[in-house]
């Protein structure tokens, strides 16, 4: 029996071994598919990284001038185009240019992206111009649509009707060479020249496009045509819309840092994205016309609080005004001489309000109002300020001025009301009399009087002068109606 119960234990233990076994290895296998699971999802996500399969084209569109608004919303785009893993980036262009600083940081992102980008001067009519033709060529791939422009990249302190640096008229400029004729006309105009020559010929050999033409856009102030562009080895494609643009992209070979990668754009889904709310109110604030009217706003509602204390609203709203139109300023070319005028326009008419001078401090204001707006900013494609609103804020602070002016006069013409000089030649009633004094009755306040005259209750009397809290009063000659007046009984 003993042996019996002793083969029983003996098959029980081998049969919970070979189950535990069992369990074991099924629970290694499970493992290990995991982990070939995982692997081969990682694998595919990076080889799809690798090799830009992702199914995503963003669109950034740069309409208007190209300033600090400009690079947030561009830096933003960029870093949601690389979390959602986009295939390439699409800057769609219609600008006259802008800052020379914002263009620099765009560049910059542009060739620091992970991500193609294609620059696409759209639509129709639109223009990349100054800083818009350095970041076409900054750009992997660029793209025009028929009847767009692109050029006219010569640096601001070139501009203003200097002479060409070739020394020449421009008939006399050798258009083919793209070499200049002679020296320049200045150190300064030389250095800012050479310096926006190398940084676009760095760019057109970076990007393998025609250097020759871009050193042409940048002294000479050359414009092509989407169709001469095309020609001239500027741009690589010309496509009516961006779907087009893709098709057409789609199997070139781009160079990024990492190095050259061939684009798979064919069918992409084309996904804008919209600058968001700090973008969007950054590029409000930065418009000259708006960064000028807040100044003014500041300006006054500061004065206004300073000559009406108390008054809290204009304080708060001049203070919050001026501080973000100088916010404003600050990351704008300001001519700092044009600012001056505009503080000393406004301090001229704020001074012939209260210290008038027959309107000479006034029209001297406005004069120096007006100029220093018209000079208030560098001559930046996008970055003037408007004339008519010149003129509008002049006029109303001219108009401003006049009213104070006037209130101002008719205050001085004005019998004072109040106090002692109120007092002075005011009719009253007598009330009571006795030897020489006795009370009387003035704009309905009872007095201690005396006079040298002798008086009768009820006579009319005028005020001659105040002795501390007695008058001095003398009979009427032309009495007239008082009002409130009490009858003595």
């Amino acid at each position: 029996m003993r042996s019996e119960y002793r083969e029983t234990d003996e098959s029980r233990s081998r049969c919970e071994r070979a189950k535990m076994g069992r369990s074991w290895r099924m629970v290694i296998v499970l493992l290990v598919a995991s982990i070939g699971l995982a692997w081969a999802s990682l694998a595919a996500r990076v080889s799809a990284q690798a090799t830009g399969t992702a199914r995503e084209a963003v669109v950034l569109d740069i309409d208007g001038a190209i300033g600090p608004a400009t690079t947030l919303y561009l830096r933003q785009g960029f870093a949601a185009a690389v979390r959602r893993n986009a295939a390439v980036i699409v800057l769609q262009m219609n600008t006259p240019g802008g800052l020379d600083s914002a263009m620099r940081d765009i560049i910059g992102d542009i060739l620091a992206s992970p991500i193609p980008v294609i620059a696409y001067v759209h639509p129709s009519g639109a223009r990349a111009a100054s800083a818009g033709t350095y970041i076409l060529y900054a750009s992997q791939l660029a793209a025009m649509t028929p009847g767009t422009h692109l050029g006219a990249a010569t640096p601001v302190q070139l501009g203003g009707g200097r002479q060409p640096l070739g020394g020449g008229s421009g008939s006399d400029r050798d258009k083919d060479s793209g070499k200049d004729g002679g020296a320049p006309a200045d150190a300064a105009t030389a250095k800012t020249a050479n310096d926006a020559v190398a940084y676009i010929r760095g760019l057109a050999e970076l990007q393998g496009r025609n250097i020759e033409w871009a050193e042409r856009a940048v002294r000479q102030a050359a414009t092509l045509t989407a169709t001469a562009a095309l020609e001239q080895g500027v741009i690589e494609i010309i496509a009516p819309d961006i779907r087009d643009l893709l098709s057409q992209a789609d199997g070139r070979i781009v160079k990024l840092q990492g190095g050259a990668v061939r684009l798979e754009t064919a069918g992409l889904q084309i996904n804008p994205i919209e600058p968001n709310w700090r973008a969007q109110l950054l590029a409000v604030i930065t418009n000259p016309n708006v960064a000028y009217i807040l100044l003014l706003i500041g300006f006054y509602g500061i004065l206004f609080e300073f000559f009406n204390p108390g008054t809290i609203a204009s304080g708060v709203i001049g203070g919050i005004a001026l501080l973000t139109a100088l916010f404003a300023l600050n990351l704008m070319p300001i001519n700092f001489a044009g600012l001056a005028l505009i503080g000393l326009g406004v301090a001229l008419m704020v001074a012939e309000a209260f210290t008038p001078s027959f309107g000479i401090l006034g029209i001297g204001g406005a004069a120096a109002l007006a100029l220093g707006s018209l000079f208030l900013f560098e001559d930046v494609p996008g970055f003037t300020i408007s004339l008519p609103v010149i003129l509008t804020a002049t006029v109303a602070s001219a108009l401003i001025v006049i009213v104070g002016l006037a209130a101002a006069l008719r205050a001085h013409r004005r019998r004072v009301v109040t106090g002692e000089p109120a007092l002075l030649g005011s009719h009253g009633q007598v009330l009571e009399w006795s030897d020489g004094r006795g009370q009387v009755l003035v704009h309905g306040e009872r007095w201690q009087a005396h006079a040298a005259a002798a008086l009768a209750a009820g006579q009319r009397v005028r005020v001659t002068a105040r002795d501390g809290l007695d008058l001095l009063v003398e009979p009427d000659a032309e009495p007239i109606p008082i009002a409130g007046e009490r009858h003595a009984d």
